[in-house]
């Protein structure tokens, strides 16, 4: 075996951790900028390092913390019961379709498909889900809207074809049922598919504010990102002329760039911790679903 060049691994390191460095300047600017005061930030910009340190931007935002402890306890919910429902019914769905020996595999497909392509609109959307369906101020419209894409049916599908047909014959050689095959053979190897549909749908859950604005009416029911919107709108408002007329507000007294970038910490925190649990399958299903399909 060849020698090791030291000079070529110190020089894979400079480029690794300068990427690094690279990807982490960014969250690190946002962290600066919500911990600066807004006169410093009007005046001087944004800066790595704050001028000033100041915890007015989150003290605004946390002035009711039993409203954003519920709106978070509300997001937690919705996306820990939505990504599991939408795993179990795209998972489901796409090996139905994946099975060579289904006579109508090719016709649901580009029936799923097609829905990719056309949808009815945001009024019949609206009528379904609060009329016909009664889920207007549930937390059931945060969930159900969202538990089956088309895209996502495709891609657990291109990744679910890759597993060798054999597998599946000669479980039923053995005796097991369907169910057992599916459970037992199936979804163990398409743990990299999984993970990587399953961070998709966390972070179209957690991400989500537009079902809220939608259909939810009772602030017992508000999701953490509808309720930061509400809260930078009510700040973008006190940033109008009219309300520092009337008001006697400063232009500098109200934290709005700072408010922004505190947002951002407070919604985007807990996803830094979930991604590194999915990483490692994460390329792996999306490149194998990417050419399968």
């Amino acid at each position: 075996m060849k020698r090791a060049n030291p000079f070529r691994n110190l020089l894979h390191h400079a480029v690794l951790g300068g990427f690094t460095l690279f990807c982490l300047v960014p969250f690190w600017l946002v962290v600066s900028t919500s911990l600066s005061r807004e006169r410093d930030i009007n005046l001087y910009g944004y800066s790595l390092i704050p001028r000033q340190i100041s915890f007015l931007s989150y003290e605004v935002i946390l002035r009711n913390p039993a409203q954003l402890v519920n709106s978070y306890l509300v997001t937690i919910a919705v996306t820990a019961a939505g990504t599991a429902l939408g795993l179990w019914l795209t998972v489901t769905i796409a090996y139905v379709l994946a099975r060579r020996d289904y006579k109508y595999r090719n016709f649901l497909s580009f029936y799923v498909f097609f829905t990719m392509l056309f949808n009815g609109g945001l009024v019949p959307f609206y009528i379904l889900v609060s009329r016909w369906l009664g889920m207007k101020d549930t937390i059931f419209a945060l969930i159900v809207p969202y538990l089956v894409s088309a895209w996502f049916v495709l891609l657990m599908k291109g990744f679910l074809q890759s597993i060798p047909p054999a597998l599946v014959e000669s479980a039923k050689i053995d005796g097991a049922s369907e169910f057992t095959t599916f459970v037992r053979i199936v979804l163990p190897i398409a743990k990299p598919s999984l993970a990587t549909v399953g961070l998709f749908l966390v972070l179209q859950y957690w991400n989500d504010w537009w079902l809220s604005m939608l259909f939810i009416d009772s602030e017992r029911l508000y999701s953490l990102q509808y309720l930061l919107v509400r809260i930078m709108t009510h700040i973008e408002f006190l940033n109008t002329q009219f309300a520092r007329q009337y008001m006697r507000l400063e232009l500098f007294d109200v934290p709005s760039l700072s408010a922004r970038m505190a947002m951002c910490v407070l919604a985007a925190g807990p996803m830094l911790f979930v991604f590194p649990f999915f990483q490692k399958h994460f390329v792996k299903g999306l490149t194998v679903g990417s050419i399968k399909g």
